[in-house]
């Protein structure tokens, strides 16, 4: 007779990029003064909306829509509140790495709560008997915040934190001397990993131009960090950034341009991680897979690397894709089917266990 085909491995799946921060622990005129007047008169995205419902523009309404769930999720009165939210969309058995992020001295106006308070109610949703064990709590930093490095200890030692997000865009490149003297040795010899903000869009520090915040967040900045620490874990989020992704499909390379791969970060995170000199390196898909018919097919064609396919991990970023079309739910079904059983077990099940220290 012939052999039954084996049963596909269980995944239980890891979301490596999310957030819980909520509007306390946003600046209150990111990224202009008028937002400042939905924090003070929350129907009014709402009132936008229904607005809007009355002309012929749909694509108009859609966008409201959407901006009105995105500002509904984040004025939440909790971060456990967000994260409930949140678990509508996975399967029961999910985990998720929580990324908090420390905003109040970029420049754009005070926060409710600072970075602190911020940590503090991460553990305490850590600490939930309901949800706490499907959350995976990482620290985050502001090298130039006075007692920064001591605070990231404190979340690992004290509140049990598993690792560390830096978002360089804010104000600080990754060689800040705070992160290469104090925090990435503390980083590996605890054995955590550290996520990065990888992409040209996203929340950045009041005055810095486009160049500025490019500089140190492109992923060659990183090299100085992963030549001087080999064995630090570190995930370069959202593969580059949907801008990247879109530049590689539909311009390509200028083929009299030597330096035209080295522009776009799509290409520098693929040939950094699929050179080998890099063996701790990760990216994640967050965000940017959420333009999902545009991108799905490209990731698939990565996924047949086997360099890449062990160092690519499923993430959604959540709640900044509250702002897209499809939820957390349709376009992690929408990936699943995509890819097969087996490549989705890869970058939702083995590589964040990896990249984690858990296996």
């Amino acid at each position: 007779m012939p052999d039954t085909p084996a049963d596909p491995p269980k995944t239980q799946m890891v979301n490596c990029h999310v957030h819980t921060f909520t509007t306390d622990h946003t600046p209150l005129y990111f990224p202009a003064w008028p937002v400042a007047i939905f924090r003070y008169v929350p129907g009014l995205a709402r009132f936008f909306r229904w607005l809007s419902s009355f002309t012929p523009y749909d694509k108009v309404t859609d966008f409201l829509a959407r901006m009105e769930a995105f500002h509904r999720t984040g004025s939440r009165s909790s971060q456990r509140a967000v994260f409930r939210e949140l678990l509508h969309y996975y399967p029961k058995d999910t985990r998720f790495v929580v990324l908090p992020m420390d905003m109040e001295l970029i420049g754009h106006g005070p926060v409710n709560e600072d970075i602190f308070a911020q940590h503090d109610g991460l553990a305490r949703l850590a600490a939930d008997p309901d949800y706490g064990p499907q959350v995976i709590p990482f620290a985050t930093i502001y090298p130039d915040r006075p007692g920064a490095a001591e605070e990231v200890r404190r979340c690992v030692d004290e509140l049990g934190f598993r690792g560390l997000k830096i978002y360089t865009k804010l104000g600080f490149a990754p060689d800040h001397p705070v992160l290469m003297e104090e925090v990435y040795p503390f980083c590996v010899e605890r054995n955590i990993p550290v996520m990065s903000h990888c992409s040209r869009g996203g929340v950045y520090h009041k005055g810095w131009l486009q160049y500025r915040q490019d500089q140190v967040t492109e992923p060659r900045a990183y090299e100085t960090v992963l030549n001087r620490f080999p064995d630090l874990r570190l995930c370069l989020a959202h593969f580059g950034g949907d801008q990247d992704w879109i530049s590689l499909l539909r311009d390509g390379f200028d083929p009299d341009d030597p330096q035209a791969r080295d522009k776009n970060w799509v290409s520098v995170i693929e040939e950094m991680i699929r050179s080998g000199n890099y063996p701790n390196l990760y990216t994640d898909i967050s965000y940017t897979i959420f333009k999902f018919d545009n991108h799905i097919s490209l990731l698939r064609m990565y996924l047949k690397d086997s360099r890449l396919r062990e160092r690519v991990l499923f993430g959604s970023d959540f709640y900044m894709t509250r702002q897209e079309a499809l939820s957390e739910k349709a376009v992690s079904i929408k990936l699943r089917d995509a890819l097969g059983e087996e490549d989705f077990h890869a970058i939702a099940h083995d590589n964040p266990r990896r990249w984690l220290g858990e296996s």
